[in-house]
């Protein structure tokens, strides 16, 4: 390997940007013990708060549990590749009615920031 390979810590703001910026995470969970990332779609409601939009039914299950879920965005800046994940203790949002639709069973997860990291390469 050549090239530069100084890793660079990313600031909580920074991190938080960057997940704030993403449409598409990977959620981290345990399924049946063994580690797992799936897709999910990600929104920042604050700079403490984000929304999960899953219809897994490991990650309804795990947010229903209240289990610490993590979320990872990547990337690449200017030829840098970047890494960020933010864990906290997941839950179901409240249904909303109007939202409701019988072909899809997507439900929205909220996953308080309470751990947030990351970095640039």
């Amino acid at each position: 390997m050549t090239g530069d390979t100084t890793q660079v810590d990313l600031s909580r703001d920074e991190c938080v940007r960057r997940l704030g910026a993403a449409e598409l995470a990977r959620v981290l969970i345990s399924v049946r013990c063994l580690p797992t990332a799936l897709p999910t779609r990600v929104r920042l409601v604050d700079q403490d708060l984000a929304l999960l939009d899953s219809d897994d039914d490991a990650v309804v299950q795990a947010a229903r549990r209240h289990d610490v879920l993590t979320v990872q965005v990547d990337g690449v800046d200017d030829g840098h590749p970047w890494s960020v994940v933010a864990s906290g203790i997941s839950s179901l949002a409240p249904l909303d009615p109007a939202a409701s639709s019988p072909t899809h069973d997507h439900r929205l997860i909220t996953l308080p920031l309470a751990v947030v990291v990351g970095q640039r390469h």
